[in-house]
């Protein structure tokens, strides 16, 4: 049995489960996304979103309401007649009367083990917590955040070596499969729903760019799980002056080594960088203005000498 769904998402994260949801055979009667917003090579193009251009190779139709508070634009979501509304990474916040429009109420795709990491960086912040494991569940959305039902998961084991890119990308089709499977059970009814555990509550704030600088006072595998979860965007970075000022430099790519040297200190000629226990050694970086590189590549034209400091230790300093 197929379903008349309305889609609601907007990143690149959010593509394949609209993909499968349509070759599951159902009906995709509207997708919502977030306006297309400035962006293109010099930032003066309205770019939409990955998900309005899926939207349109498929000719379904686009709404972009700023809100959904509006009580025009809750009646037009209304008169969809949707059996049920799936929601990944969408952006906005669904009031009452849009979670009761459709028959079935609305899915949401989530990128964690709930109730760890509600909101909405979930994939980031676990890796760096340094968590062992993440994934992705599928819940009954309701007022509150992230705090609805569970139907189904799919948990996914994080590597010492996973940035936020790799497990964002394994996680994106590992979900679309989810929530295809959950359509399915949905249409023969026997689609059931678990109440959160109340106990191991945590939240996945948004990224701020201050938290993007690397602190070197930590040890050095925190530093390393904070490189990781903030790469390859927005990236975590330092800065460092080897006689043309100081210039931030974002590190994708780190390992945690044994070393020892005041915090922040250049250890030797191959970018390791001391800790407040241990060291990180720079593996892959990206100078400001130019593309990701190696630390190889990088020192090839920056004379960059034990000894030297990063230009500040701490987001605070």
């Amino acid at each position: 049995m197929s379903l008349n769904v309305i889609f609601m998402g907007t990143p690149g994260f959010a593509v394949p489960t609209l993909t499968e949801i349509i070759g599951g055979g159902h009906e995709v009667v509207a997708v919502y996304t977030r306006a297309p917003a400035p962006g293109g090579r010099r930032g003066l193009d309205l770019v939409e979103s990955p998900v309005h251009q899926a939207a349109k190779r498929f000719g379904i139709p686009v709404f972009t309401p700023k809100s959904l508070r509006n009580a025009d634009v809750q009646a037009e979501f209304a008169a969809h007649k949707a059996d049920v509304a799936v929601v990944v990474a969408y952006g906005l916040i669904l009031p009452k009367p849009v979670l009761d429009a459709p028959a079935l109420g609305c899915l949401n795709l989530h990128g964690s083990l709930l109730p760890r990491w509600r909101g909405a960086a979930p994939i980031q912040r676990a890796i760096m917590a340094g968590d062992a494991e993440s994934g992705v569940m599928v819940m009954r959305m309701e007022e509150g955040l992230d705090t609805g039902p569970i139907a189904m998961a799919e948990r996914v084991t994080i590597t010492p070596e996973m940035t936020a890119g790799i497990l964002h990308d394994r996680l994106m089709v590992v979900g679309a499969d989810l929530m295809v499977r959950a359509l399915a059970a949905l249409a023969r009814g026997s689609l059931g729903f678990s109440p959160q555990p109340e106990a191991g509550v945590t939240y996945a704030a948004k990224i701020t760019k201050d938290e993007c600088r690397i602190d070197f006072s930590k040890p050095a595998q925190a530093v390393h799980d904070h490189i990781r979860g903030l790469s390859p965007a927005p990236g975590a970075y330092l800065e460092i002056d080897w006689g043309q000022g100081a210039k931030r430099i974002k590190v994708l790519r780190a390992v945690p080594i044994e070393g020892a040297a005041t915090a922040g200190t250049v250890i030797d000629e191959a970018l390791a960088i001391g800790c407040g226990s241990g060291a990180v050694r720079l593996l892959e970086v990206r100078p400001a203005g130019k593309g990701a590189m190696s630390a190889a590549e990088f020192l090839n034209g920056a004379k960059i000498l034990p000894g030297m400091h990063v230009a500040s230790v701490s987001p605070a300093g």
